[in-house]
């Protein structure tokens, strides 16, 4: 049975009708899921025991005529880089291909409080470094809309599971664009809210100032609601923030007259024509909702690449270290000393996307170059930081696209790396400055290929993010 056309909403009035039980429910999801995931390879690992745990506990509840949660049997995929106890995670990776957690993410202790379902765990880019979920060691992941076509990266697997059908809501990571690229590509809704909005307890690291837990939906009301779920201070992370949650679903209003939207023209410089022409078609859409465009400008735009790939690869190299082989990773079995088994251990158990990142980040690191690359790319990413600062102080909120094309084919970019990297030129912008940003479908190409609308909004503003996506959503439904 496909989720496709399930929402929190109907699944919840029908638990409360007793037209299904959350056990029937996830029995037929997980039965679904195991019948399409050879066509996509979206999961890694299913989890009918913990499912079918959880799904008993919502019936239990709501038989005593307690509130079953917010999240009341709802099926949720997770992100495989996202530790789950008693459930293997692999972050994609041969180094822990075996590795079962000792304990839950708090986003993965949220949203199961909340009565939710984990299905299972998604596929992803190696350790989330990725922007076509290629990169994974247990093959790469297929977009359920062309299955030829990447579903982008790194959180393609979690994208996919709901795209598909197997999951109604799923959670992904976004170091430099992770959650929107990936939702872009694959015609849903994904949201990475404001560094520290959500707790990074439990996310395997990449680049730790940088590193994002968001939701993924088919919907925008769906992925506000599962972000008010898992959102909030938790004194596990140290960088969550202790702004207060605001109501994201009383927010959706549809009310955005008056509204004013920014359009970067960095954003438009050397954009394909059709994802252009659908950008802009969204944007007029906007208009007739009674918004107000007008131009802004980004200016450090053209240097968010290289910033981000310095800075990136800089936390990467510092995080990867730990994977070593002697705590919990798979280890080189022919070594003959401990120098050869961390050689050896890294080199086997890493893929290559992996090994040049740790090359790069190395390198920016080292003696001499530290001050000339990594130095200089945090006063970079200062810089774009206050762009976006100046920006919204004009504007309610910036728009633009996702990605300058839409999914692109299996192995088309997986041999150059620096035109997969600037595939993110949109994304990593975001990131760098700690907005808030989410992609909302907005069409397809002739090639029935989905494309993303982009919007950011000022730090821990995400309630206005979703008012604008909402209405656009809303005015847009078929």
């Amino acid at each position: 049975m496909s989720l496709a056309g399930y929402t929190i909403d109907s699944i919840r009035a029908g638990l409360l009708a007793k037209k299904f039980s959350s056990e029937e429910l996830a029995r037929e999801a997980l039965a679904f899921a195991e019948a399409e995931n050879p066509k996509t390879n979206a999961y890694l690992t299913l989890a009918p025991e913990r499912a079918l745990s959880a799904a008993k506990a919502v019936d239990a509840k709501i038989a005593a005529g307690e509130d079953p949660g917010a999240l009341a049997g709802v099926p949720i995929g997770v992100k495989d880089v996202i530790v789950t106890r008693g459930l293997r995670t692999t972050c994609g990776s041969r180094l822990l291909a075996n590795y079962v957690p000792p304990y839950d993410a708090t986003a993965v202790i949220r949203l199961e409080r909340a009565g939710g379902v984990i299905v299972g765990k998604t596929n992803c880019d190696e350790f989330a470094m990725g922007s076509s979920n290629e990169n994974s060691a247990f093959g790469p992941v297929r977009n359920p809309v062309a299955l030829d076509r990447v579903p982008g990266g790194s959180s393609g697997g979690s994208a996919a599971v709901v795209a598909q059908g197997t999951a109604v809501l799923s959670l992904g990571s976004d170091t430099g664009g992770s959650i929107r690229q990936p939702a872009s590509f694959c015609g849903v809704a994904g949201v990475t809210p404001t560094y520290g909005r959500v707790s990074r307890y439990g996310l395997t690291a990449f680049a730790s100032s940088l590193d994002h837990i968001g939701p993924f939906a088919r919907t925008v009301r769906d992925s506000a609601r599962l972000l008010q779920v898992i959102a909030g201070r938790d004194e596990m992370d140290s960088t969550s923030a202790f702004a207060p949650v605001p109501d994201y679903v009383a927010a959706l209003d549809g009310n955005v007259r008056g509204k004013k939207l920014g359009l970067p023209k960095q954003f438009f410089e050397g954009l394909s024509s059709e994802t252009g022409d659908l950008i802009m078609r969204a944007v007029e859409e906007l208009k007739k909702l009674g918004c107000e465009v007008l131009d802004v400008d980004l200016p450090h735009t053209q240097y968010a690449v290289a910033c981000y790939y310095v800075i990136a690869t800089a936390e990467a190299s510092s995080n990867l270290a730990r994977f070593d082989g002697i705590r919990y990773t798979a280890r080189a079995s022919s070594a003959g000393t401990l120098s050869e088994m961390y050689r050896m251990t890294r080199g086997e158990g890493f893929g290559a996307e992996c090994k040049r990142r740790i090359m790069l980040g190395t390198y920016v690191l080292s003696t001499g170059y530290y001050d000339a690359y990594y130095l200089k790319a945090q006063r970079v990413r200062a810089l774009v930081a206050r762009d976006y600062a100046r920006a919204l102080e004009q504007v309610d909120a910036v728009v633009g696209p996702v990605s300058p094309f839409p999914a692109f084919k299996i192995g088309e970019l997986v041999d150059d790396p620096v035109a997969m990297y600037l595939s993110d030129i949109y994304t990593i912008t975001g990131d760098l400055a700690g907005i808030p940003c989410m992609s909302v479908p907005c069409g397809k190409t002739r090639e029935g290929l989905p494309v993303g609308l982009q919007i950011f909004t000022r730090h821990f503003h995400e309630a206005e993010m979703f008012r604008l996506a909402e209405a656009y959503e809303r005015a847009t439904a078929s």
